[in-house]
């Protein structure tokens, strides 16, 4: 095995526990903040769902963003707002954050794409191959960033009326998964 293609796993075990404590915190505040100012935190569902909309699209938009700030902000608005209306908010701002990466794939392959970067080769093929299923798939696992993916298939020129169903697809079920099994972890808090 080639040393770049290692798995870094204390950043992995760190990136995950920091997500789940970012999670928990924010569950608690907004928890609190309801409790405290005694705010009819149902009246901002509304509000809540534009938030998480928004932080997905930034997220997803650009890698400065984390990715683990707007999964953290979905579980803690999950906790207190429907969960399935979050995460259909989350897969739709991420769908369209992931814009940037098919563009910069579609207009600049020379620029934004090296083709000799470690799994181009396979993923094109498996583009060449399964076409939209492979979108779907790579954005419904949890553990490679979208982003390459999102570039390689503006770079193969897929249709966006193609590529957009398919990456939501495979986001939705993925956030859907993602606040309830947080809603199940937040509830072993002991506060």
């Amino acid at each position: 095995m080639k040393q770049g293609s290692q798995i870094n796993w204390p950043g992995l075990v760190i990136s995950l526990v920091s997500l789940i404590a970012i999670s928990f915190g924010l569950a608690y505040l907004f928890q609190g903040l309801g409790e405290r100012f005694l705010l009819p935190l149902d009246k901002f569902a509304w509000l809540a769902y534009l938030i998480v909309f928004g932080t997905t699209l930034l997220c997803n938009f650009t890698i400065i963003a984390p990715v683990p700030l707007a999964a953290s902000l979905m579980i803690a608005a999950a906790t207190e707002w429907n969960p399935v209306m979050i995460a259909l908010a989350a897969s739709i701002g991420g769908t369209l954050g992931e814009l940037s990466g098919y563009y910069a794939g579609y207009l600049g392959k020379k620029i934004a794409i090296a083709e000799d970067m470690a799994g181009y080769d396979k993923f094109a093929g498996w583009m060449q191959r399964y076409g939209m299923w492979a979108i779907s798939l790579l954005a419904f696992q949890p553990i490679i960033p979208f982003d390459i993916g999102g570039m390689i298939a503006g770079a193969a020129r897929m249709p966006l009326r193609k590529f957009l169903p398919a990456l939501w697809v495979g986001k939705f079920p993925k956030y859907v998964i993602l606040c309830y099994s947080g809603i199940g972890l937040i509830q072993f808090l002991p506060f």
